[in-house]
């Protein structure tokens, strides 16, 4: 089979050809690893163009003059909160915690679908002197903040306090909460506990007495920063375990969250679920019951101390002012006969005596006179009972 008379050709140009384009095809090369080398920065630029950024209306404003805040890149429907702060610089963050933020001003605001909003921001004053920033941060989720520097007329100014040092923190171990409740706290004391972690120094430099921010959270709201100082230096490569104190607000009760921040970074987050103080509840029941019985006893004294009183009784019956039931007086029945014979068992029915011619009318069967028929032997005067002599007779008797 003969070869194409084209692939003859170039067959026959190769050995000629190579030698003379291998240059070309390397500077080629090399043009192309150029162009990637110089596309590379700007890929890194349009990748952080997607991080989280702010921008205000004006840079500098009077007190309480209205700022709009603008933002993108943010995490798409995240809930973000606006505050004016003190005592604050882009690079070192609020150094002061929410202590320094007007936060009595603050704002909330959730972003669109593409991760921007925008919010009108009043210029309130902060607690500390500026520099100032418009600090924006997420409340629940991934945390991501962003502050921007922001001149208020008027405010005082005052420098920012030194730096310790060049070391960097790092949380080497899961923070833990010591720490038990008392019985003060079932009945509405604050519930207080101590945050126990690890630190260690990843810098070059020692860090003396760290100034931390411990913030807690319940539920959706933001956190309530603190400045925690700790005191101590840590050496660049050493470790050390800290101890934080704080506690909550009086009859806290729920889910909470314990964050730890430094130097504008967040370090360890921390739940904690406080018991509902029982015994308040208890002692909301107790007062429900025994308010209404006092103010029932204190009715009931009035209106006895009111009603009107009766002249007739005595001083005795005055004096009890209680419930009283009727006297009730059970009398025994007597049984009739003399003195003697009162113990023998009663006599059946006598029978009837035949009449006697010589017996007297209105005499007893043995010559006795009768007694009358309203007369019985335990009902007659103690004078004309049988076998007793009769006595003088009264006036009333004769």
């Amino acid at each position: 089979m003969k070869p194409h008379p084209r692939g003859r050709a170039l067959a026959l140009l190769a050995p000629a050809v190579l030698p003379a384009a291998l240059p070309a095809v390397l500077a080629l090369a090399v043009g192309l690893v150029a162009v990637l080398l110089a596309v590379a920065p700007a890929g890194r630029a349009y990748a952080d163009g997607g991080r989280p950024a702010v921008t205000l209306s004006t840079a500098e404003a009077a007190k309480g003059a209205d700022v709009t805040v603008t933002g993108s890149g943010w995490r798409p429907n995240a809930l973000l909160m606006l505050l004016v702060c003190g005592q604050s610089d882009p690079v070192r963050g609020v150094i002061g915690g929410t202590n320094s933020c007007s936060n009595a001003d603050g704002q909330a605001v959730t972003t669109d679908a593409k991760g921007a909003f925008t919010k009108v921001l009043p210029a309130a004053p902060p607690p500390r002197p500026c520099p100032c920033v418009v600090h924006v941060a997420t409340v629940q989720g991934e945390p991501a903040l962003m502050d921007t520097e922001l001149k208020i007329t008027g405010h005082p100014v005052a420098p920012l306090p030194d730096q310790s040092g060049d070391g960097r923190l790092a949380v080497l171990a899961e923070p833990r909460l010591d720490g038990r409740s008392s019985l003060l706290t079932w009945f509405g004391a604050p519930p207080a506990r101590t945050l126990v972690f690890t630190v260690g120094n990843l810098g070059s430099a020692p860090v003396k007495d760290p100034v931390f921010q411990l913030g807690t959270a319940h539920g959706v709201f933001a956190p309530q920063w603190e400045d925690r100082q700790w005191k101590g230096t840590i050496q660049p490569g050493h470790k050390a375990e800290i101890k934080l104190d704080f506690e909550l607000s009086a009859g806290a009760h729920g889910d909470y969250q314990v964050s730890l921040m430094y130097a504008k970074k967040l370090l360890a987050t921390e739940p904690w679920g406080v018991d509902r103080p029982w015994g308040v509840t208890v002692f909301w029941i107790l007062l429900c019951l025994v308010v209404p019985a006092a103010l029932f006893r204190i009715g009931m004294a009035v209106v006895d101390r009111l009603r009107p009183r009766d002249p007739g009784r005595t001083g005795a019956a005055r004096r009890h002012r209680g419930v009283r039931l009727p006297d009730v007086t059970v009398r025994l029945p007597r049984l009739r006969g003399t003195p003697g014979e009162q113990g023998a068992p009663p006599a059946g029915p006598e029978p009837p005596a035949e009449p006697d011619a010589h017996r007297a009318p209105g005499a007893g069967p043995h010559g006795t006179p009768a007694a009358l028929p309203w007369f019985t032997p335990d009902s007659a005067p103690p004078e004309s009972r049988p076998g007793r002599p009769y006595g003088p007779t009264t006036k009333g008797n004769s």
